[in-house]
């Protein structure tokens, strides 16, 4: 059985300095080298599935094996508890809204943790909870879906999106694009929203990372002929 430590000694053998100086700049913090996705899933192809171990991994405090921790656990033995540990442990963008959104959006509490979160005060908490709802409408059918829940949400952001904090704004323009791609009877309640909250401006620190257009997001995958495709799963 692998351990926390081997995995951290690989880890640290696997680090590159130009992405570590780059995920520095959009707030990484040590520990942590700099590790390749493609690299941390070679480890996940060789592990598969290692639920207690990607617990301990995540709790290490490393950001590359908390990525990792994201890709080898079983979002289904994922409990409210775990998930919340995992929202307060999850200090940057890349973890909040994709590590932790992600697994939560393939578990068994998906739409219950993100009602709880997008309402915290807390930046990195509330914008996983946004982005674990873009994760949810994209791998769960609409049948499977409260639609309702869904549209009341994008009333609701309209009002509030340029006034939340920076992480959240940005999460919630993404959550727009999600239900307008991925829930094709809300495609066009999306497509206004996104017109009428116009573009979203969010600090992205110094990365060359822009905003996306929501609206001419949803237009370009209507134009594709991809609204309503869903993915097999949330996490990549």
């Amino acid at each position: 059985m692998t351990s926390v430590n081997e995995i951290l000694q690989e880890l640290s053998t696997m680090g590159n300095p130009n992405i570590k100086a780059n995920l520095t700049r959009q707030g990484t913090r040590e520990p942590f080298g700099g590790v390749k996705i493609a690299d941390l899933k070679k480890i996940q192809k060789r592990i598969k599935v290692d639920h207690e171990l990607a617990l301990k991994l995540f709790d290490s405090g490393n950001s590359d094996a908390m990525y990792l921790a994201g890709l080898i656990s079983d979002p289904l033995e994922m409990t409210p508890e775990h998930l919340n540990r995992w929202a307060k442990q999850a200090y940057w963008h890349i973890l909040s809204e994709y590590t932790v959104a992600q697994v939560t959006a393939e578990s068994l509490h998906g739409e219950q943790m993100a009602k709880i979160w997008i309402e915290s005060e807390k930046e990195n908490i509330a914008s996983a909870g946004w982005a674990a709802y873009s994760n949810v409408v994209s791998v769960k059918l609409d049948a499977e879906l409260d639609l309702s829940i869904y549209e009341n949400l994008l009333n609701r952001l309209e009002k509030e999106i340029h006034h939340a904090q920076n992480r959240v704004r940005y999460t919630m323009n993404s959550y727009v694009i999600a239900v307008g791609c991925f829930i094709a009877p809300l495609t066009e309640k999306a497509s206004a929203c996104a017109e009428k909250i116009g573009r979203v401006k969010a600090d992205m620190g110094e990365t060359s990372c822009k905003v996306p257009d929501a609206a001419a997001y949803i237009r370009r995958v209507k134009a594709m002929g991809r609204i309503g495709k869903k993915r097999k799963q949330a996490r990549c």
